[in-house]
């Protein structure tokens, strides 16, 4: 799409979103890996935090800014390190479910704390594919490259609110922090098929976590 006079600003040629966001949300889930027993990680448990290290400074330094480049280098460092993420996320929750259903936990504190990192790692982790998936990824986002949204945002039903907003990553964490305490969607309608799909593996998850980890946890009480 070229032009833009008249459209709304997600339908048109903008600067593109800052990439800190993004960045922090990464380097959250990293830290986040850090902090779970190392039965409950990918062994040896540095080799996936290191390569997302190295992923997220490569696209820091050479698009640092907004993220309004279309490269397709940098498109497959982008999807690469959110495919990191979203492998060590569900390795920790295949880890967590067998550790759960095969050994006992130590106490009842542990087993939730570890499960509140395999929850909140879950919620950055669906909010960056989101993110990089919708319409092409930001860079295209930005480009106005596809018309067609994978979500509809309520912002974009409204042509007065519609004028100047474009969605930018924290929308897309709140569609999945909502999608996992919800286990629906709430304002923000997936379009497309593999949009319905993500929400529903990631509910599927959130919902298999909490029901386990919670019912564990009454049991270690008891």
């Amino acid at each position: 799409m070229t032009g833009g006079e008249g459209l709304p600003a997600w339908a048109r040629p903008t600067p593109g979103e800052h990439r800190w966001p993004a960045a922090v949300a990464i380097a959250a889930s990293i830290g986040l890996q850090a902090l779970l027993p190392g039965q409950m990680v990918p062994q040896p448990r540095w080799v996936l935090p290191v390569l997302e290290g190295l992923l997220l400074i490569a696209l820091v330094v050479v698009n640092p800014f907004r993220v309004d480049r279309e490269s397709a280098a940098l498109r497959w460092a982008g999807l690469g390190l959110t495919g990191l993420v979203g492998v060590a996320n569900a390795w920790s929750v295949v880890l967590l479910v067998a550790d759960l259903l095969g050994r006992r936990p130590s106490t009842a504190a542990e087993l939730l704390g570890a499960g509140a990192v395999v929850w909140l790692t879950n919620v950055l982790a669906f909010a960056l594919v989101y993110w990089e998936l919708d319409r092409g990824g930001p860079a295209a986002r930005a480009a106005a490259a596809r018309d067609r949204p994978d979500f509809l945002f309520p912002q974009m039903q409204s042509q007065d609110l519609a004028r100047n907003w474009e969605p930018a990553f924290f929308d897309y964490l709140y569609v999945s922090f909502t999608n996992v305490t919800a286990f629906s969607p709430t304002d923000t309608m997936p379009l497309s098929r593999w949009a319905k799909a993500t929400m529903m593996a990631q509910a599927a998850v959130a919902l298999a976590v909490v029901v386990l980890v919670v019912a564990r946890a009454v049991n270690v009480l008891a």
